[in-house]
């Protein structure tokens, strides 16, 4: 039995700057963090023909007949999609008889990465189980080429990356999908007053992150000056998040985030609703300083950083509104694999 494990993430700063054409044009910088939520995959070697996939948090499973290239339409195809690479790519257009499943501790559009992070885990899995030879920058590519790609899904370059290396980064994008991951060496009792300080709280919803994206990108192409210049704003909010935190300058958090909040709204409708607006306001109300919601926007988790020891106000004042309040750490590991006998 070959597995893998692959950490979620939220952004703290600059999300939205990974998207091309944003990217390309301007260079984009983002500065995230995974936490201790993963993606997790496991292979099963067979030797009767049989491809099986399933996806053990969703009860779906797939059959299929010895293949090197499975149909892409719309059930599993991220699981499809790292398949028919890896034969395509790394055995000789070769069909693999296997059983592949995968479970994620998040649901999908929940805005931690899960479906980059899941394809990242999986392309893990076939590396530990047939050697091969690629490393931190290759499996990340590979899975950013796979989605956006070969499954032609709309979105950014930082959640292949953060899965794959794991911990602080601060990550700069640029043309030809060139992507630079700076690892960031903060104190520990910086990290620790930050993990006590933020609260992850799911809203309850989620929300199709592909067609805010769409617009985005659209906003780009069509040189929408808001848009763009909400974009130039956030890379230089990675930047200030960057330097409060490798100084420990804590109480900074809180307005930079709330600073590229406002900032990310002006990015492309979708991203808020009067719904998320509400829950930042009460959040605000009850002593956070600021806040965001992960990933692209419209709905997930939302992320809120409370000072001081408001955070038991701020959670009490969320959990009144029927959302769930997620405990979690920081992960400073990215993919690991491994093989059991």
């Amino acid at each position: 039995m070959i597995r893998s494990i692959a950490p979620l993430r939220f952004g703290l700063a600059g999300g939205g700057t990974d998207v091309s054409p944003y990217s390309d044009l301007h260079g984009g910088a983002i500065l995230n963090s995974t936490i201790n939520m993963f993606a997790r995959s496991s292979i099963e070697p067979l030797n009767n023909g049989k491809i099986i996939l399933e996806s053990l948090d969703h009860n779906e499973v797939l059959e299929f007949s010895e293949s090197n290239c499975l149909p892409i339409n719309g059930k599993l195809d991220l699981l499809k999609g790292v398949y028919n690479r890896i034969c395509q790519d790394y055995n000789d257009n070769q069909p693999l008889s296997l059983r592949l499943s995968t479970y994620v501790d998040a649901p999908p559009g929940s805005g931690l990465g899960s479906s980059s992070t899941l394809t990242v885990s999986i392309i893990g899995a076939f590396c530990e189980w047939l050697n091969l030879p690629l490393g931190e920058y290759d499996i990340a590519k590979l899975a950013y080429d796979i989605e956006r790609i070969d499954l032609g899904q709309a979105g950014g370059k930082q959640d292949q990356y953060a899965a794959t290396f794991g911990g602080f980064n601060f990550m700069e994008f640029y043309a030809d999908d060139k992507v630079i991951v700076n690892p960031l060496r903060i104190k520990e009792k910086y990290i620790n007053e930050l993990e006590h300080d933020l609260i992850l709280y799911y809203t309850q919803t989620s929300r199709l992150s592909s067609t805010i994206i769409e617009e985005q990108t659209k906003n780009v192409r069509g040189k929408n000056e808001v848009s763009i210049n909400a974009m130039h704003k956030l890379k230089n909010q990675a930047k200030s998040m960057k330097e409060a935190l490798l100084m420990g300058e804590v109480d900074k958090i809180g307005p930079i985030l709330d600073y590229g909040w406002q900032q990310k709204k002006n990015m492309a409708d979708g991203i808020t609703n009067p719904e998320i607006d509400f829950i930042y306001k009460r959040a605000l109300e009850n002593g956070a300083t600021g806040g965001k919601i992960s990933g692209a926007g419209g709905g997930g988790f939302m992320l809120c950083f409370a000072p001081k020891n408001y955070k038991y106000k701020v959670i009490k004042a969320l959990q009144e509104l029927g959302g769930d309040v997620v405990s979690f750490q920081f992960e400073n590991k990215g993919l690991r694999t491994w093989k059991i006998s």
